[in-house]
């Protein structure tokens, strides 16, 4: 098949290249290298990449309806992988306009496209972030949740809306995916994970906010790409999907399992609960196991393991 990737020179949607041309489908990846991390990082993603005659890149931004019309045009699309997106609470809150106009505009730009070009499947990339803080867990695709308290969550959930809206008037073919912190190689460098392994690992102070006591449920990224890539094949007309790990991490444990694969200790210094997080995220995922099969591989000792082993060897 021929596939587009947005965002596909970052963490994830690099590893679903890797994926996809390790199958033998074509590539299309559309990124626009935005400055909220250093560029060579993503260009080192697609670096092995951009030497696969099935891969393409074009550099460019979601926002670009033009852009994206050419593309749509010349490739003929058979899967889109909705990926690119203004990524993070905490800067959301400093650039809620930002977040919109990439975001929503983006997607939207998106859909338009898919709406004169039709597809096979269009797959968005949201986020555990719309649940907010709710008290009932695990989270359930059913749950409800209108009450957002970040703009990163508020684009994520407007752009489910969205997706919704377009299947609804075009038939479009889409599944909407709830990832739940994604974590291993070339996870990005603000990340959790790879900012507490940094700073372990160079002698730094390490900050964490609240008690310790907040829960996450982390997902490995190779399990991410697999059900993105047993999606390709599916068509469920709309549907909304938990992709996580279904088991949940205190802080205090994540940041020991760091210490235990550098063998370095961390120097913690504790701050009050940040605006914008919520104290747990836990996904219910029978929905995806149910519907095609998904099932994490990788659990939090061994993929930590693989994050610290790529990142002392990078």
């Amino acid at each position: 098949m021929t596939i587009l990737i947005t965002g596909g020179a970052g963490f994830i949607g690099s590893h679903l290249a890797d994926r996809l041309l390790t199958a033998g489908h074509r590539v299309v990846c559309l990124d626009n290298f935005d400055d909220f991390y250093a560029r060579d990082i993503k260009e080192e993603h697609i670096r092995e990449q951009l030497l696969h005659s099935n891969y393409q890149l074009a550099a460019g931004d979601i926002r670009d309806s033009e852009l994206l019309s050419r593309l749509f045009k010349d490739h003929r699309f058979e899967v889109v992988y909705h990926i690119a997106a203004r990524v993070g609470v905490r800067p959301s809150l400093l650039h809620p306009q930002l977040y919109e106009d990439v975001n929503i505009k983006g997607t939207l730009n998106l859909l338009e496209c898919v709406k004169e070009f039709p597809v096979k499947h269009f797959v968005f990339a949201s986020s555990s972030s719309v649940y907010g803080i709710n008290s009932k867990i695990p989270f359930s695709e059913s749950d409800p949740i209108e009450l957002p308290i970040s703009p990163y969550a508020a684009s994520k959930r407007a752009c489910e809306l969205f997706c919704y809206t377009y299947h609804h008037l075009y038939k479009i073919p889409t599944s909407c995916l709830r990832f739940f912190t994604v974590y291993g190689p070339r996870q990005r460098p603000e990340m959790a994970i790879h900012r507490f392994t940094r700073a372990i690992d160079q002698g730094e102070p390490v900050t964490l906010f609240g008690d310790g006591t907040t829960r996450r449920d982390y997902t490995y990224v190779g399990d991410i790409v697999e059900a993105l890539v047993t999606l390709a094949d599916q068509s469920f007309g709309f549907e909304i999907f938990n992709i996580g790990n279904s088991q949940v991490v205190e802080l205090r444990q994540l940041v020991a399992l760091i210490e235990k694969c550098l063998n370095k200790k961390a120097n913690i210094i504790w701050k009050p609960e940040q605006p914008g997080d919520v104290p747990v995220t836990y996904s219910d995922i029978s929905k995806a196991q149910k519907m095609f099969g998904y099932q994490p591989a990788t659990n939090i000792e061994d993929g930590i393991k693989k994050f610290v082993e790529w990142y002392t060897g990078h």
